[in-house]
């Protein structure tokens, strides 16, 4: 089944998750992977030893308070991203040291790995606009985050 085209940063706004509890990096992991597994149709333990397996590489944390948890999956699933805003920061082994609050998690079908790699790039381009971020902190709904993630074609790589 081939994958629609997807450029980074497609997300609906009931894709956007405000206030999200989490406590640790893997408290983080473990509820937007069930959050994800559930939308899915996956098994919750699929879509976290995916996730657990990237992180085991490095971390996702990309710097200034965001990460980008992402894997393959196996099976037909869609190329799939969730925005959640924590409620309150978390330690994850960031670089920069500094505690996450934005995360993206991107899931992507293992057999279809066309977009995967320029979807994260782009995805990282946009996350490193500290306008951009600002926004994201102060959004009010879910509405106004998916139109800051908006793909824009004029945005500089």
């Amino acid at each position: 089944m081939p994958v629609p085209e997807m450029h980074a940063i497609q997300i609906a706004p009931a894709d956007v998750l405000l206030g999200f509890a989490g406590g640790s990096k893997r408290a983080v992991l473990q509820s937007l992977a069930a959050e994800a597994a559930r939308r899915l149709n996956l098994p919750e333990r699929e879509v976290l030893d995916a996730l657990q397996a990237r992180e085991a590489l490095g971390s996702t944390a990309l710097g200034r308070g965001v990460a980008l948890p992402h894997a393959r999956m196996e099976g037909e699933i869609p190329p799939t991203m969730l925005f959640a805003r924590l409620a309150r920061p978390v330690d994850y082994e960031a670089r920069d040291e500094e505690p996450v609050d934005l995360v993206i998690l991107v899931l992507w079908p293992a057999a279809e790995p066309e977009g995967f790699l320029p979807s994260l790039a782009e995805t990282c381009r946009a996350l490193r606009e500290p306008q951009t971020l600002r926004r994201l902190r102060a959004a009010a709904t879910p509405e106004e985050v998916a139109s800051l993630l908006a793909p824009n074609p004029g945005r500089d790589g």
